[in-house]
């Protein structure tokens, strides 16, 4: 049959509409995967970051609370100002671990849909196999975020209280009563750095087998 040059026309756009549809849903897909790369770069630089903070909101009420003190306004200025920045750290902790949650299961979830559009079956079991691969390593990471969001929380109200009560009773009878608790806020502390820490190895796997440029 001969084509007409309406027909061939035809034919040519149809093509040139196929390819733009395949290269729009891959670049759709790439970009969900940088956006759940990112979102786990920017968890990690947050984990680090608070790390650091938990040490020093610790040392500074420790050093506040320490009976040798001779400067208790300035001891507590300085974990006044320790508090207010971990109570910042927590909020952006746990704006980014939603986020992070959140981008990985719309980048899995499209990942599956797309997955049934294949017409090979071979092409179809490999995309369902890499997805569900990658989908483990990267559900380790809310496995292990498990508690942390809620201990953190729990960690900044009780430093904010601490640090509410000696607004009140700067005195060294004030301070003496709240060493006690004071003390476990820095355990508190202490195992909180911990249990952040322990997502990175999570967060740097999951990285490793969704880096696109093979680093």
């Amino acid at each position: 049959m001969k084509l007409t040059n309406q027909s061939v026309a035809f034919l040519f756009t149809l093509c040139i509409l196929t390819v733009i549809s395949i290269v729009g849903c891959s670049s759709t897909g790439i970009k969900r995967s940088e956006k759940a790369t990112t979102t786990m770069q920017t968890m990690d630089d947050d984990i680090k970051s608070a790390s650091v903070q938990l040490d020093a909101t610790g040392a500074s009420l420790d050093n506040l609370t320490n009976p040798s003190q001779s400067d208790v306004k300035k001891a507590f200025n300085a974990f006044t100002d320790n508090a207010s920045k971990i109570e910042k750290m927590e909020k952006r902790f746990a704006k980014h671990a939603d986020e992070m949650q959140a981008r990985g299961k719309d980048y899995f979830e499209e990942w599956q849909k797309n997955g049934d559009k294949y017409q090979n079956i071979e092409i179809q079991q490999l995309s369902e196999q890499r997805r569900t691969e990658l989908s483990e390593i990267y559900g380790k990471i809310a496995l292990n975020s498990i508690g942390v969001k809620e201990a953190f929380k729990a960690y900044v109200s009780d430093i904010k209280e601490i640090q509410n009560y000696l607004s009140n009773d700067l005195t060294p009878k004030g301070i003496e009563a709240i060493v006690p608790i004071s003390k476990k806020a820095v355990n508190d502390g202490d195992n909180l750095k911990l249990a952040i820490k322990n997502i990175q190895p999570s967060i740097e796997s999951a990285r490793a087998a969704m880096s696109q440029s093979g680093k």
